[in-house]
């Protein structure tokens, strides 16, 4: 897997104070895409343990309230199989951050039998707390909404979804 970028202390892609990881690598190429680099999967720098360890470090200060997982396109297959190693460090070793992930797949597409489910994304959308998902799309562009770029794309409560069974939309989406 690669990064393309890291943000240190981003405030625009989840609630509070983030440190922000684009993974490099997306087949879904939406039109207008805000960060098209990212659809090549050699795109920026290697991910490795160091490069972890200092996520964890970094995510380990006070002041953090989560990481936020965006891209390119976190759940292409190559980078959920990493992805899912840095959610487990992130739940073990920093207990009350939140995790966000950003998709340009639907949860649907993520469900088994769907175009994005492996082995280990059952195990991810179980551990992380807000998915936002859903192909950027121009004609739906909407600049005032909350955390995503266009209208069709939905902010969803993870642990509420997992436990009912049914989407169950975060209050950000009014």
């Amino acid at each position: 897997m690669h990064v393309g970028q890291i943000f240190k202390a981003d405030i625009a892609n989840g609630i509070g104070v983030r440190v922000s990881i684009f993974v490099s690598g997306c087949t879904n190429h939406c039109k207008n895409c805000f960060q098209p680099e990212t659809w090549d999967f050699n795109y920026g720098h290697e991910y490795t343990k160091e490069v972890e360890d200092d996520l964890i470090a970094e995510l380990s200060e006070a002041y953090y309230d989560g990481l936020s997982i965006l891209g390119g396109e976190p759940f292409e297959p190559e980078n959920q199989r990493e992805l899912v190693k840095l959610i487990r460090r992130v739940r073990k070793e920093c207990p009350g951050k939140t995790i966000w992930m950003y998709s340009g797949n639907t949860y649907e597409e993520m469900l088994e039998g769907g175009r994005r489910h492996i082995e280990v994304t059952d195990e991810i959308l179980d551990s992380i707390d807000i998915l936002v998902d859903g192909r950027f799309e121009e004609e739906l562009k909407d600049i005032s909404l909350n955390f995503r770029g266009s209208s069709n794309q939905r902010i969803i409560d993870m642990k509420k979804t997992r436990s009912t069974g049914q989407v169950v939309l975060d209050p950000l989406n009014d």
